[in-house]
């Protein structure tokens, strides 16, 4: 067949192709090659049609073919070298593009090919002055401003990178790429929502882009991370919705918005969350028992014995939390610390050594904690700041943490030579700042609590670290040097269970003033929902930390003091139905079971005056709960387990001299409470001597404690100085 009979079936077959109709276009194609073998135009649209159909092989071989037909036709071998790029045979192709650059040097298209190839390679340096150098033959060239900003963001150079994208999308606003591109390089210099806008750009032009719809949803992720570090919970709850629209199997974010809803007292939503993060992730380390942990908040007990095993056999399945509220085995909450400061928080080293510090007059100590408010933590430590001595200390405060503060915060500046709020700093910048401070030691009042930023200490933020105070148990952390404690939370022959050297205080180490304000209001018992008669027993514990055993023993007493109810903290709906139902199950009837709602700090003290007894939980004992019921005259009955968190009650009543109402067994337990609530004349006897500690004893000195607290600072310092290695302290 002659040329002018092959030109016919070309020009159809290009029509065919021009219209969309590719499967019409190759069979002439095919019959133009079957009669001239080297056709460059056949050829060429036939290898174009398999590389737009995914045959990568068919394309590289036509379109080489089409090459030798035309050997002096740079476009020919740019076309072959597109295909073999996209094969990955990458030096093969790099070779192709050189020869069509050899056949013409101002080939712009060819020069960002080669670029990209390049850039495939990891030969970044080459890519750039690829793209350099088809820039300065097509000013214009939105692509390779885009492939540019792309190579400049692997170097880590995202400004330059981001000036490329914006000038991609002003070259061509419709290529979506850019704009996907742009929002990645945003997302990565922390611009989350202008990130977010240029996602939604992109999506714009392009509904059924993946890459884009995945990129808004991660960082939707992370706005709502940050939201929720700020407490921003309900902009963070409506930023972790839109990233699983986008990505509705990303277990974090199940798991993030979980703990938002927590947060937020949504428990049972909260609850669902975590479930289905479980399912897409069940070996997310700690997620089950965050799960678990919720459940028990709900007071859903269903397959906790199961679970509980579950976290004893796996503990990377576990928080260090959750180990201490369910398992009173100090064994095992050492290695579920030790396992998490492993995995999330090991020591870090980017600052280097500390160098040693000459002695100063005054030890400079920083506390360190998200709580600077009316927290807990501050109602037991307020006069222990106020109280340190000035002259041989110097006492810094570094706040970090969500909360916007409130009127304690207004005032504690004055408890500190300086108050310094470091919560928009990271944890490197504030170990940073801390060691330009020339803190001595670090007092870590968070532990693996929520809000801590344990980080800070991984990072060596002072020669000695202390955890002290907020979290009642071994953190596990090669980097935290001392725990506070007293001889009845660590027995002597418990000190292995705890990494940390024990820094002992000869009374109770959780410190407790006198300066609890109580309201005058005397509520009656009706007022209050209690009966007119009857004794009443309370636990006033957070309602996650009732188990099932000491939910049999309260209800087995409640059958036997006839009359009597139990006054629990509201823990919401949910968890008072599950109580309930509870105690109907055990042959109690519901209505026994009172709840008292949650109410400001000095209301909530008058109102231990219209209970008999305070009776505790195993195996996380009451601890600011129960130094609460104390000062308000209410006497505690505990149970003391093996753990720190489970002997924090029984080290209160020691130092308040009333260590007859610690129980050692579950029998021994049941006992005392039956009996003193049968035996009026016991009952005021205790509560008499309760009246004379509260003034007299020990637990409630604080001008006392300070000085022991102080006391082991200096030892811990004066060993530093010494040049020896963090060792046991007795305080005397």
């Amino acid at each position: 067949m002659q040329a002018d009979a092959l030109a016919a079936p070309m020009q159809q077959a290009v029509a065919h192709y021009g219209r969309g109709e590719w499967s019409r276009a190759e069979p002439l194609c095919r019959e133009v090659l079957r009669c001239a073998p080297r056709h460059f135009g056949a050829l060429t649209l036939l290898g174009i049609i398999a590389a737009q159909t995914h045959r990568g092989e068919d394309a590289a071989a036509l379109l080489g073919r089409a090459a030798d037909a035309a050997a002096h036709d740079a476009t020919a071998h740019n076309n072959y070298a597109n295909a073999l790029r996209e094969l990955g045979r990458y030096a093969e192709a790099l070779r192709s593009y050189d020869r069509a650059l050899a056949r013409q040097a101002d080939y712009a298209e060819a020069h960002y090919n080669r670029a990209l190839t390049l850039h495939a390679l990891e030969r970044h340096d080459e890519a750039l002055a690829g793209y350099d150098r088809a820039l300065a033959l097509k000013p214009d060239y939105a692509a390779a401003y885009n492939n540019r900003g792309v190579t400049l963001r692997g170097l880590g150079r995202l400004q330059q990178a981001l000036g490329d994208f914006d000038r991609a999308v002003a070259l061509d606003p419709h290529n979506g790429s850019a704009h996907n591109n742009r929002g990645v390089t945003l997302q990565q210099l922390g611009r989350l929502e202008e990130a977010l806008a240029s996602y939604a750009r992109a999506l714009e032009l392009d509904p059924g882009d993946a890459d884009a719809r995945r990129n808004a949803g991660t960082a939707h992720f992370h706005l709502g991370n940050q939201l929720r570090g700020r407490g921003e919970l309900a902009r963070a709850l409506d930023s972790y919705d839109r990233a699983l629209a986008a990505q509705p199997e990303h277990a974090d974010t199940h798991n993030c918005r979980a703990a938002a809803l927590q947060e937020l007292g949504r428990v049972e939503e909260a609850l669902a969350s975590y479930t289905r993060a479980l399912q897409l992730s069940p070996t997310m380390p700690g997620l089950r028992g965050i799960w678990l942990s919720a459940k028990m908040q709900l007071c859903d007990w269903s397959g906790l014995a199961t679970e509980i095993a579950r976290l004893e056999s796996d503990v990377g399945a576990a928080t260090p939390f959750s180990v201490l509220t369910l398992v009173d085995s100090p064994s095992l909450q050492r290695r579920a610390a030790e396992s998490w400061a492993e995995r999330t928080l090991p020591a870090s080293r980017p600052l280097g050594p500390l160098g040693r510090r000459a002695r100063r007059e005054r030890i400079r100590i920083g506390y360190y904690s998200a709580d600077f408010y009316r927290h807990a933590t501050v109602v037991l430590a307020e006069e222990l700041f106020l109280g340190h001595d000035r002259q041989r200390f110097e006492i810094v405060a570094l706040r970090f943490g969500s909360h916007p503060g409130d009127e304690v915060t207004e005032r504690l500046p004055r408890a500190f030579d300086q108050f310094i709020d470091v919560r928009d700093r990271s944890d490197l910048e504030i170990a940073c700042l801390s060691r330009e401070l020339e803190i001595d030691i670090a007092v870590d009042l968070k532990g693996f609590t929520q809000h801590s930023r344990c980080g800070i200490f991984a990072h060596r933020a002072a020669p000695l670290q202390v955890n002290y105070l907020g979290f009642p148990c071994t953190m596990g952390a090669s980097y935290i040097d001392y725990l506070v404690a007293d001889p009845t939370v660590i027995p002597a022959d418990s000190r292995g269970h705890y990494a940390e050297k024990i820094a002992y205080l000869p009374d109770c180490y959780q410190v407790n003033g006198r300066g609890r304000v109580t309201a005058w209001q005397r509520w009656s018992r009706a007022e209050l929902g209690l009966p007119a008669h009857g004794f009443v027993f309370c636990c006033f514990n957070n309602i996650y930390k009732i188990t099932p055993e000491m939910f049999d023993i309260w209800m087995r007493v409640l059958t036997r003091v006839e009359g009597s109810v139990l006054w629990l903290l509201d823990g919401g709906p949910v968890a008072g139905a599950n109580l309930r139902a509870a105690a109907q199950m055990r042959g109690v009837d519901p209505a026994r079971l009172v709840f008292a709602p949650k109410i400001g700090l000095p209301e909530h003290l008058a109102r231990h005056r219209a209970a008999d007894l305070f009776i505790d939980t195993l195996p996380c004992n009451a601890h600011t709960t129960a130094s609460d019921a104390l000062w308000a005259g209410l006497p505690v009955v505990t149970l003391a387990g093996q753990s720190f968190a489970s002997r924090v009650a029984a080290s209160l009543l020691v130092s308040a001299g009333l260590p007859d109402l610690i129980a050692r067994t579950a029998a021994e337990y049941e006992s005392l409470l039956v009996g003193l609530a049968t035996s009026s004349t016991w009952l005021a006897q205790i509560r008499g001597r309760l009246e004379h500690a509260r003034l007299h004893s020990a637990l409630f000195d604080v001008q006392r404690y300070t000085r022991q607290l102080e006391n082991a600072y200096e030892q811990m310092y004066q060993r530093l100085q010494a040049g020896l290695a963090p060792e046991h302290i007795h305080v005397q």
